[in-house]
């Protein structure tokens, strides 16, 4: 599957920053993957009119059952209330099962620099899993 590409949703005020954030995870099972698909169009369209979303893109490996996000917010506050919304809180927790992994990390970005690239996010993925505790 493609990387789905960079949308706006809401235009940047110029001159401010944005709260960045990518994601990594992996499922347990290929028998997970399509589920996980699914779940992940909702989420998807969920964010195209979230208050306060900047910038999103997605990348599917399904047969590695590896999924990531990238997404750019005018702030904390705006991404915390897009993960408590529905269907984001209720997809996160009834996937919860399913994963084997995921890995989180944030910066904050003048918003001149969106959209943020994928080798800058697996970059700092490599980087938050790698400062993560064993076991």
């Amino acid at each position: 599957m493609p990387t789905i590409p960079w949308i706006t949703p809401h235009p940047a005020t110029p001159g401010t920053q944005a709260v960045v954030m990518a994601s990594r995870f992996e499922v347990r099972s290929l028998a997970d993957v399509p589920r996980f698909l699914l779940k992940s169009y909702a989420v998807w369209r969920q964010i195209q009119s979230a208050p306060g979303a900047l910038g999103a893109s997605l990348i599917a490996r399904p047969t590695k059952r590896t999924f990531y996000t990238l997404s750019a917010w005018e702030s904390q506050q705006a991404l915390q209330d897009f993960a408590r919304a529905e269907p984001h809180r209720s997809i996160m927790t009834g996937l919860r099962p399913t994963m084997r992994e995921s890995v989180f990390t944030y910066w904050q970005a003048p918003v001149e620099q969106l959209p943020v690239g994928w080798p800058e996010a697996h970059r700092r993925l490599t980087e938050q899993q790698a400062t993560r505790p064993a076991g």
